[in-house]
């Protein structure tokens, strides 16, 4: 099966996905098109279901009990909420301007080809497809409530898939990302590495009061949030301008009024660096200038700290096999390899923390990541030479594996984001179902 040959199928999926975009940890219909097109093309393989929406297809081992390595390529099931953009669903504001919806469709179209073929079988490594939930880190009202339910335990959905051992056979993985802004010619990306962020929620408290007759007796709790982030605005002076520092305040929608003093006022932030100690380090600034802003005007601050992301540190010898069909490929003309970091996140710091991993980004898109005007402009480099890219990379991947070999821990995943933030309840207790559709 070629990539042309495929490329309607795979171009009405991406369309639909486009077109019904679900948030983290309920992308129910996505993960629906991606199963029924697994069953269609995949050759009778076990389909493996995880943390509500995940799936995981393993292509069998070429030689059982070697010691060949297995190869994630993990793709990302959710949207982002982006309100502003046309496309948007007007119920949730979700919208896959993060081109989330691509990675789908191109993992899709590789291991179609991969199977149809058979050319996994020339591959010096063997190869397992993820389809992960939740990579946006959005909506987290709902994922607090599903917590609490017990159905899921991070916020993320890679966090929660390495909980859960979906990545205890995995040697090495490779992500998939659009690049925003139009190019210059068909493009794809390497090297390209990305923050780690802290997501922190500070409720202010003052005390309510008649804004009208008796403001005298009240306590402005938003005016503490107001002074808090302008100190965060004022205190980026004393911030090093290395390490690519962000922190984006918003205030989520409140029960305020015109006519009473609010006693209560919540601004969340996140935090990001790509250096993880300085994280920690600016981590504990907002804390004191949260703390500052309340006492100042007579206050408390209640703040809760939220992991997002570690940094993600992509490895450079694995990115040589893309480097390499890169050049041996005709149509796509482009390839930057020299950005250096970024202050974007993603959750594939986190499982770049247990074992190699790299992401190939790719253009083929006009407008900005997660703006109002994202989409995408060329269907046929995204959806044609970049499965052909990535399944040419792949099979030469065995050549380009880092020795040795790399492996943290699960555990030692859970140190690292506890020396930082606090940890999940159950974060080391959680135990995988014996029951693969016991998660669905």
């Amino acid at each position: 099966m070629s990539f042309d040959s495929i490329y309607p199928e795979i171009r009405a999926l991406v369309d639909g996905l486009w077109d019904h975009p679900e948030l983290g940890y309920a992308e129910t219909r996505t993960a629906r098109a991606v199963e029924d097109f697994l069953v269609r093309h995949g050759a009778g393989l076990p389909i493996e279901h995880f943390s509500t929406t995940g799936l995981k297809v393993a292509l069998p081992a070429v030689d059982p009990g070697s010691d060949r390595r297995r190869v994630a390529v993990v793709a990302e099931l959710d949207a982002v909420i982006s309100p502003a953009h046309p496309d948007a669903d007007p119920a949730t504001g979700a919208v896959h301007a993060c081109g989330h919806h691509t990675q789908v469709g191109i993992a899709l179209a590789a291991f179609a080809h991969l199977v149809s073929t058979g050319e996994w079988k020339q591959a010096g490594i063997d190869l397992t497809f993820v389809f992960v939930p939740a990579e946006e880190f959005v909506d987290l009202a709902h994922r607090a409530e599903l917590r609490e339910q017990g159905a899921i335990t991070w916020f993320g959905g890679k966090p929660e898939a390495m909980m859960l051992g979906v990545f205890d056979d995995v040697d090495a993985a490779v992500c998939l990302h659009a690049i925003g802004g139009l190019q210059d010619g068909p493009t794809v990306e390497i090297d390209c590495d990305l923050a780690g962020f802290l997501y922190k929620t500070v409720e202010f408290e003052g005390v309510a009061s008649h804004a009208g007759l008796d403001p005298f007796s009240g306590t402005n709790a938003f005016s503490m949030a107001s002074l808090f982030t302008t100190a965060l605005g004022l205190g980026r002076q004393q911030l090093r301008e290395d390490v690519l520092v962000r922190m984006n305040p918003v205030v989520p929608s409140t029960e305020m009024t015109t006519n009473v003093v609010p006693h209560r006022a919540v601004v969340g932030t996140d935090v990001r660096s790509i250096d993880l100690d300085y994280l920690g380090e600016v981590a504990a600034r907002v804390d004191r200038a949260a703390h500052g802003c309340a006492q100042a005007l007579g206050g408390t601050a209640h703040i809760t700290t939220e992991m997002g992301y570690l940094p993600f540190i992509q490895d450079r010898t694995m990115s040589g096999a893309f480097r390499d069909a890169f050049d041996q490929d005709e149509r796509i003309t482009h390839l930057i390899e020299d950005r250096g970091a970024i202050a974007a996140a993603g959750d594939a710091g986190d499982l770049s923390f247990m074992m190699p991993t790299v992401q190939l980004s790719y253009g083929g898109f006009d407008g900005t990541i997660h703006g109002r005007d994202f989409r995408m402009v060329d269907p046929e480099h995204v959806l044609i030479d970049v499965p052909r890219l990535l399944v040419r990379a792949l099979l030469r991947l065995d050549a380009h594996l880092p020795e040795p070999l790399r492996r943290r821990s699960y555990e030692e995943y859970v140190a690292t984001i506890a020396a930082i933030a606090p940890v999940p309840a159950g974060a080391l207790s959680a135990v995988p179902s014996s029951d693969p559709e016991a998660t669905r």
